[in-house]
């Protein structure tokens, strides 16, 4: 636990980051809520100043962070060796009744799949047009934007048209929802930033957003109400004390509905540039949720490992190892600056005990429920409701089963990338034409 508190109040309170000139020419100091914006701005000096100021602190204080870093590590390998695990991998994931099997498929088919991840990144380099690609060129769009203002109760129009082929009473749900005041939507003084979706048992759900009009905004009205509706429907089904689903669980029911949403709005566009820019949304989405996400999986698995074999955990090994993953990730097509093998340094995850994985699972599960509901139609409704409605009463991989997943087999990894890969194909032929 130290570990952690420590790395937090360092990283949330103690560091100071350099000041960087803004698109303006205006002095603005970076901080962990700019420096996205930054990476995100149009202005190549802006990201490279705000990529290398950034990372420098992290590079300052890597001896320290990597001591903070092995004592998780240590923390949690004492604690599997207690328990009698095989490693603190299998100690992890088995508090969520998750088998190691399901961790290393993951990875396994990831990287059976780094081709597509590289074309993506050749694609980018492409719509970017520069002669050589740099890890600050990752985050800004490649697409011009094609963003339209879109309205709150425009939002709720198209969510609820997305949401049709789940059926008449899902829809019925969602829409008493928007009615009935279960959200809160606006941003006001005081209140906290993001979107979360809560409540308490014998309660409808409660759903908070911060909505200032963005496609975005949208799809987080999707998700936080595939929340919301998982809530209602365990809930309504399950005792309280099986109520409560897990969290390798809950990814799936939001993001079904993103997925939902998506194909509905990508099926109802004609315009050219408007698809595009819709499918930049998709491409950056399975970036960040499948592959990097994976990527973090992956390094957490190997640094836990080299420790059990007696390998310390110094700020130099943890940043080599991280240098060649991110070479493996990202590939020959974009230079990976020496400051990215610090980035180990900035997530605050690596002390959430092997966490990350399942945003990754649970997106390809979500995509695969998402496609079965489209191609199948009222069984694979039925089945995904009978999935929503078991809240904690089987293990997460058997209640996925019910509404035709198995996170055991490399199916709906696969099958998720096969998808990544005709978008990447789309996207290829959309930038061309």
């Amino acid at each position: 636990e130290t570990s952690g508190q420590v790395y937090s109040i360092i990283n949330n309170a103690d560091f100071v980051f350099p000041e960087i000139k803004d698109e303006e020419g205006d002095t603005v100091r970076l901080s962990h809520g700019n420096f996205v914006p930054f990476e995100e701005s149009a202005d190549r000096r802006v990201r490279k100043d705000a990529f290398e100021g950034f990372y420098g602190v992290y590079k300052q204080y890597a001896n320290t962070l990597a001591a903070l870093y092995n004592g998780q590590v240590k923390q949690q390998v004492f604690y599997a060796n207690a328990r009698h695990y095989h490693s603190t991998l299998e100690a992890a994931v088995d508090a969520n009744n998750v088998s190691p099997t399901v961790y290393h498929n993951l990875i396994d088919t990831i990287n059976k799949n780094m081709d597509k991840m590289h074309r993506y990144v050749r694609l980018r380099k492409k719509c970017l047009g520069v002669d050589e690609l740099h890890m600050y060129d990752v985050y800004t769009p490649m697409i011009a934007d094609a963003a339209k203002k879109i309205s709150f109760e425009e939002a709720k129009e198209t969510v609820l048209k997305a949401l049709a082929p789940l059926g008449e009473e899902y829809v019925a749900k969602v829409k008493e929802g928007f009615e009935s005041r279960w959200i809160d939507v606006y941003e006001n003084e005081g209140k906290r930033s993001g979107a979360y979706s809560a409540g308490a048992y014998g309660s409808h759900p409660y759903v908070l957003l911060n909505h200032n009009d963005t496609l975005d905004n949208m799809f987080t009205l999707a998700h936080e109400m595939g929340h919301a509706m998982h809530s209602y429907y365990s809930n309504s089904s399950q005792p309280y004390i099986y109520s409560q689903y897990k969290i390798f669980v809950a990814e799936v029911a939001s993001t079904c509905n993103e997925v939902l949403l998506m194909e509905y709005l990508l099926k109802n566009t004609t315009d050219k540039k408007e698809r595009a820019y819709l499918l930049n949304h998709y491409l950056d989405s399975f970036k960040g949720t499948v592959y990097r996400q994976t990527q973090f999986a992956e390094y957490e698995m190997l640094t836990n490992k080299m420790y059990e074999d007696g390998e310390s955990l110094t700020a130099d090994n943890l940043s080599s190892v991280y240098l060649e993953l991110n070479k493996k990730y990202y590939g020959s097509d974009i230079i990976s600056d020496e400051q990215i093998a610090y980035e180990w340094a900035r997530i605050p995850h690596f002390y959430y005990n092997f966490y990350v994985y399942q945003y990754a699972t649970s997106y390809c599960a979500a995509f695969s429920v998402a496609h079965k509901i489209l191609e199948e139609g009222a069984p694979a409704v039925e089945r995904y409701k009978k999935f929503l409605s078991g809240g904690c009463s089987m293990a997460p991989v058997e209640l996925l089963k019910i509404a035709g997943v198995n996170l055991e087999t490399p199916a709906p990894i696969q099958d998720a990338l096969n998808a990544f890969g005709e978008i990447i194909k789309e996207m290829e032929t959309l930038v061309e034409g």
